[in-house]
């Protein structure tokens, strides 16, 4: 299984401004926004750690999910949530010829934690020996960070604010999750099956 992906958020898309705020910078000065590159990458880290954590994409992005076998002939699980459509399903042979999979035969189960990837008969389209399915998905709780639950949004500015202070002490995108960030976070984090927390 391989997830990639396809498109970046775009800087337009960033709360930079918000995050100057967050961090009391001065403003009025002649090099105000001199910094700004610096803090979109720590917001780009932050945003990064968040998702990971929580399997959720808070910007919206395009993915590619590629598999060798279905988990079960009749659903596949797309890793990442909340996906707002399937774009493609291609199935790839041997010989890495592809062809693209009927919309008709498929649809998209959208769930909280575990959207998936549903045969609209009664299976799913079979994978050849030694070759592949090609998922391709848009996913994210929208386009702008306006979109992005508040207390996801505040677990960023948090992590990121971490990043920032600490900047010449760690390296930014480290396990670390300062006080108060585990609690923002967790009521958006997968229940594993069997108990525990995961993706």
């Amino acid at each position: 299984m391989m997830l990639v992906e396809q498109t970046s958020a775009p800087a337009a898309a960033l709360p930079v401004a918000d995050f100057r705020n967050h961090l009391r910078l001065g403003t009025g000065f002649a090099d105000e926004g001199a910094e700004d590159s610096l803090l979109e990458t720590f917001l780009r880290a932050a945003i990064a750690a968040v998702e990971s954590w929580t399997g959720k994409v808070l910007l919206q992005r395009d993915f590619s999910l590629t598999v060798a076998g279905w988990r079960d002939s009749r659903a596949q699980s797309l890793q990442l949530a909340p996906v707002s459509a399937i774009r493609a399903v291609r199935i790839v042979d041997c010989l890495d010829w592809e062809s693209v999979v009927d919309p008709a035969k498929y649809r998209l189960q959208q769930d909280t934690h575990r959207p998936a990837l549903i045969a609209r008969g009664l299976l799913l389209p079979t994978i050849p020996p030694q070759g592949s399915a090609v998922i391709d998905f848009t996913a994210g709780f929208g386009a702008a960070w306006a979109d992005v639950p508040a207390d996801l949004a505040q677990a960023v500015m948090l992590l990121a604010a971490y990043y920032y202070e600490y900047r010449h002490e760690m390296r930014v995108g480290g396990s670390v999750m300062p006080y108060g960030v585990a609690s923002l976070v967790d009521r958006w984090r997968n229940l594993r099956v069997g108990g525990g927390r995961g993706r």
